[in-house]
């Protein structure tokens, strides 16, 4: 069992976080991915860092590509923007390198990964959310290719992107083999792309509904095999859940950064806050739940390295390391109470944030299931 990082880990991870330290101001609030943005995390190797170098990737493994993501969180005041980043190459990149025909591959992720383009997501459907297994948007067999009619909801970047994964009903009910996973390029006959709609956090990943209105697809943009959409699916969420939740124990790393300076140099009644017990032993509680998500998700890994994916291993990482980045921003919030509160400081934004996480890539709720799934319960 080793622990230390090697030193070419350790100077990747050093250089992100300077980069995003020195190159990135907090979000603006407004909807959207600044182009200047993406092409520097383009340039830096995170947009495709697990896709193989001969397609412009870095190359790197799930650990390797973690350690990328929890910098660039850790660093990067514009969480948005990272997860922007997670969900272009764990739900897209990834999908087309491991199930893309090699003329798709060639023609794409270039692109994909020097930040020349930006990819979404399309899964979610006003009716289907945790429960993928009934998705109302079809794929119909025409000559050629398919025609995709259908709406997707909650489409993370498609207001802004180029390339779209998505997933449609091709054989209804054929279970597990009722989905097939496609690639759509914006400017498609029958594809719409709607506004940008406002949330709660994460402004500068845009999020908005993408309809399909009898939009052809050639059959060179299929993902895998017909049917083998779920299996398309389930491997993107492995790569998601596993890797795209370093970000957030990069997120939890900043903040208890913050709230160490903080109660080292804010005085009240005449000594320093970190004195005072009550402080001290909030901040340890966030240093707890920071060293053991961060354990669970290093574990899942490893076995995604080791070509031994493990779903326990991911569903609980990713429960523990989003449950945690919440309560650990509430706790910043208290922490730093008037300042905490207001704009400006990072930590609402933060908290903001951090919300996104219990539901995005399956709720809190759904990762439960999985675990006490694999108990056998």
């Amino acid at each position: 069992m080793e622990f230390s990082w090697t030193p070419p880990q350790r100077a990747r991870y050093d250089a992100a976080l300077a980069t995003a330290r020195q190159r990135f101001a907090p979000e603006s609030g407004t909807p959207g991915i600044a182009p200047e943005d993406w092409r520097t995390l383009g340039e830096h190797g995170l947009l495709g860092a697990a896709v193989e170098p001969k397609y412009g990737g870095g190359g790197l493994g799930a650990l390797d590509t973690a350690l990328l993501f929890e910098a660039f969180g850790r660093g990067c005041p514009d969480t948005g923007l990272v997860f922007a980043a997670a969900a272009h190459l764990f739900a897209c990149a990834m999908p087309i390198a491991e199930f893309g025909p090699p003329a798709l591959r060639e023609r794409l992720l270039p692109g994909l990964c020097a930040g020349e383009s930006v990819a979404a997501n399309a899964m979610t459907e006003p009716d289907a959310g945790s429960d993928v297994s009934t998705l109302a948007t079809t794929a119909t067999p025409v000559d050629g290719g398919y025609l995709l009619t259908g709406t997707k909801s909650f489409v993370s970047n498609g207001p802004d992107a180029d390339v779209f994964v998505t997933y449609a009903t091709t054989d209804p009910g054929a279970g597990h083999f009722a989905l097939t996973a496609f690639v759509v390029e914006r400017g498609a006959t029958g594809l719409h792309v709607g506004e940008p709609f406002g949330k709660l956090g994460m402004a500068s990943c845009p999020a908005g509904q993408v309809e399909f209105a009898d939009c052809f697809v050639p059959h060179d943009s299929v993902l895998g095999e017909r049917g083998q959409g779920s299996v398309v699916f389930q491997q993107s969420m492995l790569w998601e859940r596993t890797c795209l939740f370093a970000l957030y124990v990069g997120l939890q790393d900043r903040l208890v950064d913050q709230v160490v300076a903080h109660a080292k140099e804010r005085r009240q009644f005449g000594r320093p806050l970190r004195e005072f017990q009550s402080v001290s032993n909030r901040i340890v509680e966030m240093k707890l739940r920071l060293e053991s998500s961060r354990l669970l998700l290093y574990r899942a890994c490893w076995s995604l390295d080791r070509a031994e994916p493990d779903p326990l291993c991911s569903a609980l990482s990713k429960l523990a390391v989003s449950e945690a980045a919440v309560a650990s921003a509430v706790d910043a919030v208290q922490l730093l109470a008037g300042r905490g509160y207001r704009t400006g400081q990072g930590v609402e934004a933060a908290l903001r944030d951090a919300l996104g996480g219990t539901i995005f890539s399956g709720t809190s709720d759904i990762q439960r299931q999985i675990v006490a799934r694999e108990l056998g319960l």
